[in-house]
């Protein structure tokens, strides 16, 4: 697994030396843009407006736009002493919570921690510290030049890191538009709402779930480069155009009863087979 970074992270005056790497990737279908008249791929240059001319990368400078169309420059020289000044290679727990108190709305980017260089009996004392309190750390670590709030916990026997929004970054949901009030929700409908939920509640199975979207791009794609002409996948169940509140949760529930029905019969089956 590719390290990403390595530094060490404290806690008190416990040093432990780590490595991170990325524990999630990316696996949407990426797609190339190309001139329709001979599919050659398109090529992106950057066009300065006012001068009309590509700009190379060494002409290129960063700069924050403080108002509409006046900018602070930044120089090289300027962002590397800040680099150096915050960037430590150093995760420093400062706190210890619940995860329950942490919103799932601030979560961003996982990370696995492996020990560095002698760095094993730490990593495992923090490891079975926090599951033995039910605790995870809180930390601050520079990653590409920008600090960032982070969580540490443990995940399947191994540290993970769990980059997380500041307050600030997360948008105020009193802001959201068009969000009811108390409606009036009658009693049979929020009964009616919740028998649904408990028929559908089911323990959580990650490698039940799959992007059928990219599955389905995919089988275009191979069928493309097969017949050069195969149509799209098509779904045979159409969904119902139901308006109706309780008549769209009976449906639901009616649904799921019916898909249900036959894995009853056969536990029952088998059941009988075994008195027998």
């Amino acid at each position: 697994m590719h390290t990403i970074w390595k530094g060490s992270i404290s806690f008190g005056l416990v040093n432990i030396p780590v490595k991170l790497h990325a524990a999630t990737e990316d696996k949407d279908v990426k797609l190339r843009t190309l001139h329709k008249k001979c599919h050659s791929p398109i090529k992106y240059e950057k066009v300065c407006p006012v001068c009309e001319e590509e700009v190379k990368k060494e002409d290129i400078v960063r700069a924050y736009e403080y108002t509409k169309g006046k900018f602070v420059v930044l120089e090289d020289e300027d962002l590397e002493q800040l680099n150096r000044e915050h960037g430590d290679r150093a995760v420093e727990i400062i706190d210890f919570v619940k995860i329950e108190e942490i919103d799932p709305v601030y979560f961003n980017k996982s990370f696995y921690l492996s020990p560095g260089d002698g760095g094993g009996k730490a990593y495992s004392l923090l490891r079975k510290a926090l599951l033995e309190s039910g605790k995870v750390g809180l930390a601050k670590i520079t990653i590409r030049s920008g600090e960032q709030l982070a969580v540490v916990r443990v995940y399947k026997n191994t540290l993970v890191l769990e980059t997380i929004y500041y307050p600030d970054e997360v948008r105020n949901a009193g802001e959201v538009p068009n969000v009811p009030g108390d409606e009036h929700v009658t009693e049979k409908e929020l009964e009616t709402a919740i028998l649904l939920i408990d028929q559908l509640t089911t323990k959580f199975d990650p490698e039940k779930y799959k992007d059928e979207y990219r599955s389905a791009l995919m089988d275009l794609i191979e069928a493309k480069q097969t017949t050069a002409g195969a149509e799209p996948r098509r779904e045979t169940e159409r969904k119902t155009n139901v308006t109706d509140l309780m008549a769209a949760l009976q449906a639901s529930i009616d649904k799921t009863k019916s898909v249900s029905e036959p894995q009853k019969k056969k536990r029952a089956s088998v059941k009988v087979k075994k008195r027998a």
